[in-house]
């Protein structure tokens, strides 16, 4: 009896969905059909295993909800597998809404229901299994208001590569092959000129050009040919002016971010990590001022490449030799960057789905309609939500600056008092602008580790106005030391105050955003005042690290930052920064259920991402960044 009366309210509520008060549903009957064989199936005493299976796949509320354990992820392998007697199993995510608290709940329907069919089913309660809710809400011990109140179905489905996808994989392949097949030639061709070569003689005419990889065309030493493949990466050391800036390796702080979301208890992590003093590096001084630490070195070497260049040019700036400055860094970063913006398109379309994929397909969604922004390097200026690869961010402010470089060096050799008022007016303007926006969005003074605060991201984080200040730095400090005739540090105890002051600096910088990490409802005038200036600050106590190593006052710092161990490392940290981000995303994405933060979980995930990276680093720096930047013409 109990099963005819399920029956026959599940009969009555798919004619309500179908015409209820005259509307259209937009649910199919095959759709309604499948629906109620699986919930009448599940009504028996002995369902069919398929039926089980599919209710096994649903998520089910866990432990911990206090701490941050409300996603139900459910099975999306055991819900992908089921083969029921006309339809399969489809894995789909319904994302709801209780009071304040957000979370998703996997569910397994039938594959002939789409993702509004599916909503449409959920939205009138069509999932329940006698007098129960497949999909319960959180109780009320734990949030007091029942009622839910749903936002968004997604249904994972494997997606056929569209056409953009096919083109990315196939320039992936085609800038991976192009250097190995030319690296192949070269090894063939040289191999022939050995044997052809008199004894005695062959040494002497190939010690003259013997950089591995010059690809002669048609072997003569007299005709100038194009040069591309893979060279020993030493040859990067032995030319500075090929490399302005040593690259970085900074955490993508959005895939942290994106990280601890999927935790299953990310208010305990952030009890833990957010409350403690001994995780302040976690959210302030060096992890996050690195950005600000690489800005200063970028606009010091650039100044002393770009003065480099000039005095091998008859001491003339011309526009000439101002474009082959702003080409040659174009060169140096783009191969790899487009690279990685192909990559994402072609690898993330072509990967099955995970439980969380939300990150990847806004990845695939922003690469395929914002690529050009990556192309022309202004990808910055751009909303965070709308960025292709949004760690890149870096690679288009370091390349806008980096184009100011030759305007600050014109008004240098103009008159140096021009360049002095010009500097203190741009550092004024930019320390202004960051004070007067977080005093008006009321942004915290350290970045935020979730996108509670998007205006954080959208006017401040990556701007240019608000990050100029160290790069600028940079500039005044690089020509300062290519122009000096003198050392600056005569006697030591200038160098222990100097030392004294830098120290002091960083650590109160640091010390400062972990005391001044709440946001204000109001405008604080101390949070602003940070803001504005903790990031010229820290450039200028690095700067003064730089200067002392360089006149003999850095001690054990300067031993450490010299020791060849960094060499290596350097030569991949480009790599490497392009490519970890992919990882966390990849690892992410794949997971079947939340990741569990403890310290020891997450320390084996760090040195795992590390050594991944580190492998693939040294795969795209010998595939991809040297053979591309190393292509011109080869004289012999």
């Amino acid at each position: 009896m109990p099963l005819v009366k399920r029956t026959a309210g599940l009969i009555l509520l798919f004619g309500l969905l179908f015409c209820s008060t005259g509307q259209t549903f937009n649910v199919t009957l095959k759709c309604m059909q499948d629906t109620a064989a699986f919930l009448m199936e599940l009504e028996k005493d002995k369902p069919e295993e398929y039926a089980v299976q599919m209710y096994d796949a649903f998520g089910k509320l866990g432990s911990d909800v206090a701490g941050g354990n409300v996603n139900r992820a459910g099975s999306l392998q055991e819900c992908v597998s089921v083969k029921g007697p006309s339809f399969k199993g489809q894995y789909c995510q319904v994302f709801l809404k209780q009071e304040a608290v957000e979370y998703f709940v996997g569910i397994c329907v039938p594959d002939s229901c789409d993702e509004e069919e599916v909503r449409t089913l959920v939205v009138y309660e069509a999932f329940e299994q006698g007098h129960s809710s497949l999909i319960p809400p959180v109780p009320t011990l734990l949030i007091s208001d029942p009622t839910l109140g749903i936002f968004m179905t997604q249904c994972i489905s494997n997606i056929t590569p569209d056409l953009s996808a096919v083109i990315c994989l196939c320039v992936c392949v085609l800038m991976i092959a192009v250097p190995l097949v030319a690296s192949i030639y070269v090894m063939v061709f040289r191999r022939r000129r050995q044997r052809e070569v008199r004894p005695g003689v062959d040494s002497a005419i190939l010690s003259k050009n013997n950089q591995y990889g010059a690809l002669l065309a048609n072997g003569s030493p007299n005709h100038s040919k194009e040069c591309i493949s893979l060279r020993d990466t030493t040859a990067a050391r032995e030319n500075n002016d090929e490399r302005e800036q040593q690259d970085n390796t900074m955490s993508n702080r959005l895939c942290i971010k994106e990280l601890f979301t999927r935790t299953d208890n990310d208010k305990r992590w952030r009890h833990a990590v957010q409350n403690s003093p001994l995780y302040v590096f976690a959210f302030s001084g060096p992890v996050y001022l690195a950005v600000d630490t690489f800005l200063l070195l970028g606009g010091l070497l650039s100044a002393k490449s770009l003065l480099t260049s000039i005095q091998r040019s008859e001491n003339i700036l011309s526009l000439r030799l101002v474009a082959h400055y702003l080409f040659k860094r174009f060169k140096r970063i783009q191969p790899l960057h487009l690279f990685i913006v192909c990559l994402i398109i072609a690898l993330f379309s072509l990967l099955h789905r995970g439980v969380f994929w939300f990150m990847a397909e806004d990845e695939i969604l922003n690469c395929k309609k914002y690529w050009w922004s990556n192309l022309l390097l202004v990808n910055n200026l751009f909303t965070i939500t709308d960025i292709c690869a949004p760690w890149t961010w870096y690679l288009s402010i370091d390349f806008q600056f980096y184009a100011t470089t030759p305007l600050l060096i014109f008004l240098y050799r103009l008159n140096k008092y021009v360049l002095v008022a010009v500097a203190i007016i741009l550092l004024v303007m930019s320390s202004l602008a960051g004070a007067l926006i977080t005093a008006f969005l009321h942004l915290p003074v350290h970045q935020p580790t979730t996108l509670a605060y998007e205006s954080y991201f959208q006017y401040y984080y990556n701007k240019p106005y608000t990050r100029y200040g160290p790069y600028l730095l940079g500039v005044l400090a690089g020509l300062y030391m290519a122009t000096k005739k003198e050392a600056l540090l005569k006697q030591q105890w200038q160098a222990a105050a100097g030392w004294f002051v830098s120290l002091s600096i960083m650590a109160l910088l640091v010390g400062l955003a972990y005391v001044l990490r709440d946001v204000p409802a109001q405008p604080s005038l101390a949070h602003a005042v940070y803001q504005g200036l903790h990031r010229s600050l820290w450039a200028l106590a690095v700067v003064w690290i730089i200067l002392a190593c360089e006149e003999g006052y850095g001690g054990f710092v300067n031993k450490l930052l010299s020791l060849k161990v960094w060499i290596p490392l350097s030569n991949i940290s480009f790599a490497c920064y392009l490519i970890h981000p992919i990882l966390i995303l990849l690892y992410n994405g794949k997971q079947e259920t939340p990741i569990h933060y403890t310290d020891l979980n997450f320390l084996y995930l760090f040195l795992g991402h590390v050594v991944l990276t580190i492998v693939l680093g040294f795969a795209l720096t010998v595939l991809i960044e040297k053979p591309y930047l190393f292509l011109k013409r080869a004289k012999a």
